[in-house]
């Protein structure tokens, strides 16, 4: 009787599991069984590993053999347990060492003739290895740098099952010829779903004023939006933008993540995380460090925005961006049950979604921008223009943002027509990406270190209760917002909003807290309601 064991990783959601493939070989009549809750792409690597074996010059087992997937408890999904499957039998048979065997982890999908293929989730994959105390895995070539991101382990990359053999039994390494040049390699296919990417809605659009093709100069007027997205980008905040179509709603969404500041280290690997997973992890470049921005159409559907599917739950919009932007245009045109099933994660800063394969928990602490048009034709409230919508289709228009998801927007704008006198001038043109960009990092850069000792480190995650006692504003500049929560004006979450934003301004202003006028400009981004303060921020003189 023979019997080895390897280790591979299962995927839930973002979160890995770390599952010890054993072998057995029994005498009797030739058979392959696969045991351990498997789905149908595991399944079928019965047939994947038995010709990836013989297709690599090995003698399958003509015995009884049994493959485990330990714990079998756990749901086990895709195709990259493949690796660990065939290294395990080839154990069993003595081809390889059981005990060389036993501390690796594998990951990694086969092809029939013997070629490793790449498998989306690599990273998180890695992360569980070494969390559970694994120093070295085994993974696709293509996938070795995404590996590596992960600090204190071990990673051997190979091309094909015949190379692996090699390694482990001390034998010369056979040289692979790549692909016919010229040609794309086919064993980068497994890292993208076909339509990811930009097709998806999802695009890196550059940080730190890098990205050229989005500058903050290339909006004429507008000074209370781009005050509004300042802001937002300097302490996390949500913004609704309303106003006529061609105002430059999108405009300034599209240019909001070039302002923000790139991601650290481990929010860059909770972002790579997550794209892998979703198997949107651009080829060539492992680890996202650039806040991910994602726009999805009006039409998409509560389960892409906020994650799920059949079988195990996948990230949806909202997840992809995490750590970045999340822009809804035309807001109104989203369906009223995705749009309130925002409203969990916005609070929370993740989602858990239940399924009857599991239960799957993704981040999703993003910052949303809402856009909207004023009625369904946009010309309402326009002077010289005639509005064709009735009183009641106005207001069915906007009634489809509910109270309660508006309540959770910190900032609400109305984006004003350019007039022609706007456009037309020539060296009026607003700052540009960079210079905003440089006020936006020195701004978290004070509220992180205020929050140094604290798990936050934008003003937008502070809990409101704190900002009320530890994080008091100036005396007596909380007057009015106070008197707006009286009348009815303002919700208890309303006024801490108000707070948060306040501690923004104060430190895009260079302030140690925030006095009466950065209160007022707060309260006036909140409710629209203008209350004489300038809307521009700038850093003292």
């Amino acid at each position: 009787m023979g019997f080895a064991r390897t280790c591979s990783v299962a995927l839930v959601g973002v979160e890995g599991v770390v599952v010890e493939v054993q072998a057995d070989l029994e005498p009797g009549v030739a058979a392959f069984t696969l045991v351990g809750l498997p789905d149908k792409s595991l399944s079928e690597s019965r047939d994947r590993v038995r010709a990836a074996v013989v297709n690599s010059g090995g003698e399958w087992p003509q015995k009884k053999l049994t493959v485990g997937l330990s714990p079998a408890s756990v749901p086990k999904s895709g195709s990259g347990f493949d690796l660990a499957v065939a290294s395990a039998v080839l154990g069993a048979s003595e081809r390889i060492d059981p005990r060389v065997l036993a501390d690796i982890v594998m990951i990694g999908e086969l092809g029939l003739d013997g070629r490793v293929r790449p498998v989306r989730g690599v990273l998180p994959a890695v992360l569980a290895a070494a969390d559970a105390g694994y120093e070295q895995v085994v993974v696709p070539e293509s996938t070795a740098a995404e590996a590596s991101l992960v600090p204190g382990i071990s990673v051997l990359g190979v091309r094909s099952l015949r190379q692996l053999i090699a390694v482990l039994t001390d034998e010369p390494v056979p040289h692979e010829e790549p692909d016919q040049t010229g040609r794309p390699d086919p064993l980068l296919a497994g890292l993208c779903l076909p339509g990811a990417g930009l097709g998806g809605g999802l695009s890196a659009l550059g940080a730190g004023g890098l990205d050229q093709a989005h500058d903050f100069a290339d909006v004429v007027g507008q000074q209370s939006a781009r005050t509004a997205v300042e802001v937002a980008a300097a302490g996390g905040h949500h913004v609704f933008l309303q106003g006529p179509p061609g105002a430059g709603k999108t405009m300034l969404a599209e240019r909001l993540p070039s302002i923000l500041p790139p991601l650290p280290r481990a929010q860059s690997l909770e972002v790579t995380a997550i794209h892998s997973v979703a198997g949107m992890l651009p080829p060539g470049k492992p680890l996202v460090d650039i806040p991910p921005y994602c726009a999805p159409h009006h039409s998409s559907t509560m389960q892409s925005l906020v994650g799920g599917g059949a079988g195990i739950a996948r990230p949806g919009a909202v997840s992809l961006s995490h750590r970045g932007v999340l822009f809804l245009d035309e807001a109104p045109e989203f369906s009223g049950q995705a749009l309130d099933a925002l409203r969990q994660p916005l609070e929370s800063g993740h989602v858990v979604i239940a399924r009857s394969a599991g239960v799957v928990r993704f981040p999703a602490q993003f910052m949303m921008v809402l856009a909207a048009n004023p009625c369904p034709c946009g010309r309402f409230n326009q002077a010289g223009d005639g509005c064709d919508c009735t009183p009641s289709a106005i207001r069915r228009y906007q009634a489809r943002l509910s109270g309660p998801l508006l309540d959770r927007v910190d900032l609400r704008v109305q984006v004003e027509r350019v007039t022609r006198a706007e456009l037309t001038a020539v060296g009026t043109g607003g700052e540009t990406t960079r210079t905003v960009a440089d006020r936006v990092r020195a701004a978290r850069e004070r509220a992180a270190l205020r929050l140094g000792e604290t798990p936050w480190r934008t003003n937008g995650e502070v809990p409101g209760h704190l900002l009320r006692t530890r994080w008091r504003p100036e005396p007596g500049s909380m007057a009015e917002p106070e008197r707006c929560l009286e009348r009815g004006l303002l919700t208890a979450r309303g006024l801490d909003r108000v707070l948060r934003v306040a501690w923004t301004i104060a430190d895009l202003a260079g302030r140690g807290r925030p006095d009466k006028t950065d209160v007022d400009l707060a309260l006036q981004l909140r409710t629209g309601v203008p209350r004489g303060v300038p809307l521009a921020i700038g850093a003292p003189g």
